[in-house]
């Protein structure tokens, strides 16, 4: 009887450590006190069938564009969402319709990861504008336009787009590590080993946007990871 009884404690001490350390949120985007625009312009909208968070860009010249979810306070783990972005009314030629997440957000906006697509350049027909699909930067220190000149292709990758359609991505963060899945794919789109801001930086995430973007955002769900 103390045997079984030992196995038994034993067992859910187990079943705690393991799992105990993961913890799954789903965001209610559109019912969320804690969201907060930072420069871009945000409303409830249902597009394309779905209830989602409109963001939309003010025109401010910085890579800070983002709804910012307060409480989320993100170190490691998984996050999904549905995301759409096209090119606004008034954009110019040079916008892609960029959408992503940002993540490890400090108190300040003034440092950030961020992962994000660009709709647009999935099906063009030039092949360097293909290659550019998805962009990992680190801001303020890694800006797209420095990682491309001084890595190029090692933080950009290829991925079929549609601009202004519903798109699942998945980023998976651990340490100085990140992956992401885009459309449910088993292999990732792009992988990141060396994560700017190093291993142990945590923050909020964003729901971020480029210059000239009028972007959807839906279905959030937030796996973290608190070993």
């Amino acid at each position: 009887m103390k045997t079984t009884y030992f196995l038994i404690l034993l067992l859910l001490f187990l079943t705690n450590t393991i799992f105990g350390q993961f913890k799954t949120d789903s965001i209610a985007l559109l019912e969320n006190n804690d969201l907060t625009s930072v420069n871009v312009k945000a409303s409830v909208e249902t597009y394309l069938g779905k209830k989602s968070l409109k963001v939309i860009d003010t025109g401010e010249n910085t890579e800070v564009k983002f709804v910012k979810i307060s409480n989320s306070d993100f170190k490691n783990g998984i996050i999904e969402i549905d995301v759409s972005g096209k090119p606004s009314e008034t954009s110019t030629e040079l916008a892609r319709g960029f959408v992503g997440i940002a993540f490890r957000i400090n108190s300040d906006n003034s440092r950030f990861e961020c992962i994000y697509l660009r709709p647009t350049n999935g099906r063009a027909d030039d092949q360097i504008r293909r290659n550019h699909s998805v962009q990992y930067i680190s801001y303020p220190d890694f800006p797209w336009f420095k990682l491309r000149k001084d890595f190029p292709e090692k933080y950009e990758s290829y991925v079929d787009l549609i601009a202004g359609e519903w798109t699942k991505i998945k980023i998976e963060v651990n340490g100085d590590k990140a992956k992401l899945y885009v459309h449910g794919n088993s292999q990732p789109t792009l992988i990141v080993n060396d994560l700017k801001l190093g291993a142990d930086t945590k923050g909020s995430l964003g729901l971020w946007i480029g210059p000239g973007t009028e972007a959807h955002f839906s279905n959030l769900l937030i796996t973290k990871n608190d070993n």
